[in-house]
């Protein structure tokens, strides 16, 4: 993509309406006045579902479509991507879907304790290098963010192509003594899955099935005290 094109999409982003980009500082600073009222940025106090580097959003509409009952939130720091999935949700109407434009290790001081009923990780990098473990998303550093601004009985849904990561998770869940409510290692060879795993395929989905690379899942809720 051209730098025009990118800027032209940083450009729109700030006139979309449901497209949130908190400045670092604001954050950081405690300032960021979304925190806790999310349900009047929607209108209503339907669950609070995100989706943790949401890319163009494919997977965030595709579960808000499912779930109109629900809300949605895709996380990305590319804005250029993201503009995407937020043009798409305005031209189809969509009043239960945004897009929050920010670093997935300020989780935690975006949303309140309790706020968030669900969370997707959808084809993380697994980054696979030893040195980058930090960048990992289901590492533990992330699981704490993650648990403290989930509901009680809020869950964590990972999608993913890598075995890897399905295999790391799976292991630090075990060891942490966290509550998996389900696993496949390949969703559309075994039953079980439920239909947000099985009918939304993004666009590298559909490439990894070409390829014939297995799709993970797994499904976990962190015991509360």
């Amino acid at each position: 993509m051209g730098s025009k094109n990118k800027l032209k999409r940083f450009r729109e982003n700030e006139t979309f309406p449901n497209v949130v980009q908190p400045k670092r500082e604001e954050i950081v600073s405690g300032s960021f006045s979304h925190k806790g009222k999310w349900a009047e940025f929607f209108g209503n106090d339907h669950p609070l579902i995100l989706e943790l580097g949401c890319g163009k959003g494919e997977y965030t509409l595709g579960l808000a479509g499912l779930h109109p009952e629900k809300n949605y939130i895709g996380i990305d720091i590319k804005g250029a991507r993201l503009w995407r999935g937020a043009k798409t949700a305005l031209e189809q109407g969509m009043t239960n879907v945004a897009f929050l434009r920010t670093q997935i290790d300020l989780i935690d001081q975006l949303f309140a304790p309790g706020e968030v009923s669900e969370i997707w990780i959808t084809f993380p990098d697994p980054q696979i290098k030893y040195k980058r473990t930090k960048h990992r998303l289901t590492n533990l550093d992330f699981l704490g963010k993650y648990k403290s601004i989930l509901k009680e009985k809020g869950t964590v849904h990972l999608k993913t192509d890598s075995e890897f990561m399905h295999g790391y998770t799976l292991g630090i869940l075990h060891a942490s003594g966290m509550n998996v409510l389900y696993a496949n290692h390949d969703v559309y060879r075994n039953e079980g899955s439920p239909p947000e795993v099985l009918t939304i395929q993004t666009f590298y989905e559909k490439q990894y099935l070409e390829m014939g690379k297995p799709i993970t899942y797994l499904k976990f809720r962190f015991p509360f005290q």
